[in-house]
């Protein structure tokens, strides 16, 4: 039988209104108890809220007996199966003080009813076919927008606008692989579809439908999951200052001593949309301190799965970013580097001394370093001077960080999606192209069908045609309780 499920829909705390909501076959009957009657479907209506059972009792034994009042406010009932989760749901808006909240869910558990899991509302939505995956995701992406794009792009796909372009892609494979598989099954006949060009046209428009949904379905994760860039560096090359400066607040200690920052500084801000998890390092050195030692591996494993590293370097102290060099056999690899030649306020002395050194090195048949843009030739590394004091170069590392994740805050008709759905997208691609290729042979159509057959499965885990158990919990585990 299916549980009754009870949890406070509103943030924890205090606050004007709160709302307890219920959901479940036992809906009607703690409806009654708490209400003395069952509400009519879907009006606002008036009551007085009592306690159901002696679990609504305190451990203390001060809290209110079975049919005393606890509050009073507003009763929603909503009969299964129009309510959001499918179920009889019941909506208790209070007033918002934790003591009441918590009462009224003792109450309904008194009556039957279990606290409900993170997610569990929503994924009973699911489960009951009021919403596809990809909308019930959409609900999380749209509680945690951080921006007003974020929030327009997963009410898109709330809205369906996701789900219906990747149904409509997966009808049209549908459709080329029942053209695919009838050449298999009439093969006899001589029947060969694998060489008619409006198959191999209806493929390629196939290809770039799914490329307008992948480009559409980026720029919604960068909304939704945003950009991890770690700022690391030697001491007291600016890394905390830079912080500071990029999250508008003094988030991290700055100090002249070396090795001030000891763990990792987490802030999130938002440019142009686009959400950013900056994490401030401890400095890379040779530490002793056990203290300072764990800063610095902390550091580096965060420098693991960052999107990008900003090294800081003093242009000041170090203009030939040696601190760079020395350190670049150790950065993670396949993660790209922006080196942020920081404090080019300070650097005018320090850059005229290194000119008159290179010179004097260049009339003596030497060789010298000609500055930080010497170790930055490779692929993915990039170089920008910035001064964490006074804002300079601030700007174009907007831009560049923008640049680099491919962000567009001018697009339209962006959609809310998430990692998992970029991954599923990135297969069905693979297929296609596999496909074409088979194709254009004008061979193997039990081959050419069986790409077509797995990308379609592929999209069917966007919605939740083609779904495990074991996703469905590790979605639904990221929800708030009471969604």
């Amino acid at each position: 039988m299916i549980d009754t499920i009870v949890a406070a829909a509103t943030p924890p705390g205090r606050g004007g209104v709160a709302i307890v909501r219920v959901s479940g076959p036992a809906v009607p009957q703690i409806a009654v108890t708490l209400l003395g009657e069952l509400p009519p479907a879907r009006v606002a209506t008036m009551a007085s809220f009592r306690a159901g059972g002696t679990a609504g009792r305190a451990a203390d034994d001060t809290a209110e007996g079975p049919g005393d009042i606890i509050d009073s406010g507003l009763a929603l009932y909503f009969p299964a199966p129009h309510s959001y989760t499918g179920e009889h749901v019941l909506e208790l808006h209070g007033h918002g003080g934790p003591v009441l909240v918590e009462a009224l869910i003792r109450s309904a558990l008194a009556l039957g009813a279990r606290r409900a899991q993170p997610g569990e509302f929503t994924q009973r939505a699911y489960l009951n076919g009021k919403l596809d995956l990809a909308q019930a995701e959409a609900v999380a992406d749209l509680i945690d927008a951080a921006s007003d794009a974020a929030a327009r792009a997963a009410q898109r796909s709330l809205a369906g606008a996701f789900s219906s372009r990747v149904r409509a892609l997966g009808q049209e494979l549908g459709e080329l692989r029942v053209l695919v598989e009838a050449a298999i099954d009439f093969a006899d006949e001589g029947l060969d579809v694998l060489s008619d060009q409006s198959l191999q046209a209806r493929l390629g428009a196939a290809s770039t439908q799914l490329a307008a949904l992948r480009a559409a379905g980026r720029q919604g994760r960068l909304l939704t999951e945003g950009m991890t860039v770690v700022i690391a560096g030697r001491p007291n090359a600016g890394k905390s200052s830079l912080l500071n400066r990029l999250a508008g607040h003094d988030a991290a200690i700055v100090t002249a001593t070396p090795g001030t920052t000891r763990d990792v500084l987490r802030e999130r801000i938002v440019i142009d949309g686009m959400p950013l998890h900056v994490l401030d390092t401890a400095g890379l050195r040779s530490a002793t301190d056990e203290i300072e030692a764990e800063g610095i591996r902390r550091a580096r494993a965060a420098m693991a799965v960052a999107d990008r590293i900003l090294f800081v370097i003093d242009a000041a102290a170090d203009p030939a970013a040696t601190g760079y060099l020395e350190e670049q056999a150790l950065l993670p690899a396949g993660v790209p580097v922006t080196l942020l030649l920081n404090k080019i306020d300070q650097a005018a002395a320090a850059a005229a001394a290194t000119a008159a050194a290179a010179v004097a090195a260049a009339a003596g048949g030497g060789e010298a370093l000609a500055g930080a843009a010497a170790v930055t030739g490779g692929a993915d590394v990039a170089s920008l001077r910035i001064s964490a004091l006074t804002g300079e170069g601030f700007e174009a590392l907007a831009a560049h960080l923008k640049s680099c994740m491919g962000f567009d805050p001018g697009a339209t008709g962006v959609l809310s999606a998430r990692a998992r759905h970029l991954e599923a997208l990135a297969r069905v691609d693979a297929c296609l192209v596999a496909a074409a290729r088979l194709l254009a042979a004008h061979d193997a159509a039990e081959l050419v069908a069986e790409e077509l057959r797995r990308a379609q499965l592929a999209l069917g885990e966007i919605v939740g045609s083609e779904s495990s158990d074991d996703l469905l919990g590790r979605i639904f585990a990221t929800f708030c309780i009471g969604k």
